[in-house]
């Protein structure tokens, strides 16, 4: 079972990250979200462009981190490629994130919600970093969970928004939801994790505490 899910978190990661790629690359800006959403992704093209291109960097990069197997065969592209995931991926999509999201269409309760997300993403990435410049590898990896639930938003944001369509519920009721649906859930998921599983996935391995 636990196999089956990780296959089915890379395999959302990865096709929402690739989706992502494809789509604002080779289709107009806006063309695909709801048509009350294109004037401002319009209007705030550069952060919106920064965002997406950076949490799908993100999304790619995520999983293999947890990867015990890969993590020990090549500790210095974990340490590498580490350094890009929180970098390219949660500080350029953090503070993009949180810029993009002053004008998100939903009022303040879609304004405020992607706005703590985008917070929450880059305080756990930064915390991340700190605890293994420390060696605390550790801790290093429960900040690391915490920041990849808060990548994963992406994923969950995709989905909710595909349950609420099918329910029948209209576009301007739902979305202001989603920017708080989209990662709370996942952020109590990782505290969960953290606090009632084993600690066995978190023993330090081979990655040398240089990593970052």
């Amino acid at each position: 079972m636990l196999r089956l899910n990780k296959i089915l978190l890379y395999f959302l990661a990865l096709g929402v990250a690739f989706y992502a790629v494809f789509a604002y690359s080779f289709f107009p800006l806006g063309s695909l979200v709801h048509p009350l959403m294109k004037l401002n992704f319009q209007a705030h093209a550069g952060g919106v462009y920064l965002h997406v291109f950076a949490a799908a960097l993100a999304l790619l990069l995520g999983p293999l981190q947890f990867s015990s197997a890969w993590r020990q065969q090549n500790p210095r592209w974990h340490r590498w490629s580490g350094r890009v995931y929180l970098i390219l991926g949660v500080l350029v999509g953090g503070l993009s994130g949180l810029y993009i999201a002053q004008f998100a269409f939903g009022g303040w309760i879609a304004r405020s919600g992607f706005s703590l997300l985008a917070l929450a993403w880059l305080f756990s990435g930064l915390m991340a970093y700190r605890a293994i410049r420390r060696a605390d590898i550790f801790n290093h990896r429960r900040w690391m969970l915490r920041n990849f639930s808060l990548t994963f938003a992406a994923v969950t944001l995709r989905i909710d928004l595909g349950l609420f369509s099918a329910a029948g519920v209209t576009f301007e009721v739902f979305y202001p939801w989603l920017a708080w649906l989209c990662w709370l859930p996942n952020g109590m998921w990782a505290e969960w994790f953290i606090s009632t599983k084993s600690n066995a996935p978190f023993k330090a391995d081979a990655v040398a505490p240089r990593s970052m």
